[in-house]
């Protein structure tokens, strides 16, 4: 027994599973993997500790620890740090790429059609709907997030300081993400009464990163002398993502947002908030929307083929690092687990993304229900702001409809997607 109580199973080696087993059970989480990493992380759970002797409860829980503190996504790593535990590198992959790979095959299926038929008139009017449900979506996971995320006294100080700064400062995502790390580390209460671990040998570590790191970048930068200059920046720019995606998808798809619409001009307003509804309804994690991106900037560009070869560049650019993290922080997972000031530090950050994703409701929905904007502020300080005369009563029903059916009536999010799509085409009918 532990010190809460629960029973404590040791994992024998002859309760290891090989890797045709591996791969069957790893494959089945990746197809169900549907409904964010909270509903994907009770299935691994569900599939490796209760049902299955593969995991002790404990190492579970650390794990998913480690994997809040990562950049990326931390269903996925989490998927890669238990396939690791179980059966080493080899494990590590089977199981990490076998939860992204379902999704990946129905996201490129959903690029195509949405490149193809996304701009007739019933799909319009069905997309307004998916636009309704995914502002219901992200605050749903605001809500979700905020009941965890304030600890400490100074975390609505840090949410409220992060939504300012990039609502009306436009600081980029990094930066704010940097500070409120620094000003956990700073402000962590370092006297505990937790048992100190012994940290692991250091050996390994520069082969790891000298591995995986070139497995990451070395086929960037052979496509930026070689290569198409779009595919390039693609790459180079979710490469970069992946290094400050913490706190889950949509804190970072602000920044991905501005950098994709207002920096590049890849897509428009409306097609990132479409790419993000289709990746909702795909299973593995919902950061697959970069492929959605890149795929579809380039099939409107460039064609087909070169939306594949895009697609490939985004998955290799935004999950090849989260392999990276795993298997050299893994062996540190209980060393971490009681260290204060980085768990003050992921404190700090969990609460400026509140601040994040409460941003990134708001802009979703000012783009959704306003056919127009303007700019409001003077100097540095510059936000959005709705012309009134150009609300769409048509969305503003459609957001209260979405808001009731994720929120009090606790309906999944890919139910909601598609009752809201229904219902958009409905209205479409009767507003005519």
């Amino acid at each position: 027994m532990d010190q809460s109580g629960n029973r404590i199973r040791h994992i024998s080696e002859d309760d290891r599973p090989g890797y045709p087993e591996m791969a069957r059970v790893f494959g089945r989480i990746g197809i169900l993997s549907f409904g964010g990493p909270a509903a994907q992380i009770a299935l691994m759970h569900r599939e490796l500790v209760e049902e299955r002797p593969w995991l002790e409860d404990q190492t579970f829980l650390r794990a998913l620890s480690l994997c809040m503190m990562l950049p990326g996504p931390e269903a996925m790593q989490l998927a890669t740090y238990c396939g690791w535990r179980l059966r080493g590198v080899t494990g590590g992959l089977i199981a990490g790429g076998l939860f992204v790979l379902p999704g990946a095959l129905v996201i490129a299926a959903l690029v195509w059609l949405y490149a193809a038929y996304g701009d007739l008139p019933l799909v319009s009017a069905a997309f307004l709907g998916i636009k309704a449900a995914v502002i219901a979506i992200v605050l749903q996971a605001l809500i979700r997030l905020s009941g965890r995320a304030f600890p400490k006294s100074d975390g609505p100080w840090l949410a409220g300081m992060a939504f300012l700064a990039i609502f009306a400062l436009n600081l980029p995502f990094p930066v704010i993400i940097a500070a409120a790390a620094f000003w956990g580390w700073v402000q962590a209460d370092t006297v505990t009464d937790t048992a100190p671990v012994a940290r692991p040998s250091g050996l390994g570590v520069l082969r790891i990163v000298t591995l995986w790191g070139g497995l990451w970048l070395l086929p960037l930068a052979v496509l930026s002398v070689t290569g198409p200059v779009l595919l390039a920046d693609l790459g180079w720019f979710f490469a970069k993502l992946a290094v400050v995606t913490f706190g889950g998808a949509y804190a970072v798809l602000a920044y991905m947002t501005q950098t994709v619409v207002s920096d590049y001009g890849w897509l428009t307003t409306g097609q990132m908030i479409d790419a993000l509804g289709l990746a909702e309804t795909t299973p593995g994690p919902l950061i697959l929307v970069t492929q959605f991106v890149a795929m579809l900037t380039t099939q409107l560009q460039g064609g087909v083929g070169l939306a594949l070869a895009a697609g490939l560049v985004a998955l290799w650019a935004t999950f090849v690092p989260c392999f990276l993290w795993i298997f050299l922080a893994g062996p540190y997972v209980d060393w971490i687990a009681v260290q204060p000031r980085l768990a003050g530090a992921l404190q700090a950050v969990t609460a400026a993304v509140v601040g994040v994703i409460a941003n990134l409701s708001l802009w979703f929905a000012l783009h959704v229900i306003f056919a127009d904007l303007t700019q409001l502020g003077f100097g540095p300080v510059q936000m959005p702001w709705p012309v009134w005369s150009s609300l769409d009563p048509s969305a503003v029903i459609l957001t209260g409809l979405a808001a009731v059916l994720l929120l009090p009536l606790k309906r999944g999010p890919a139910e909601v997607l598609a009752l809201m799509a229904a219902a958009a085409l409905g209205l479409s009918f009767v507003m005519a």
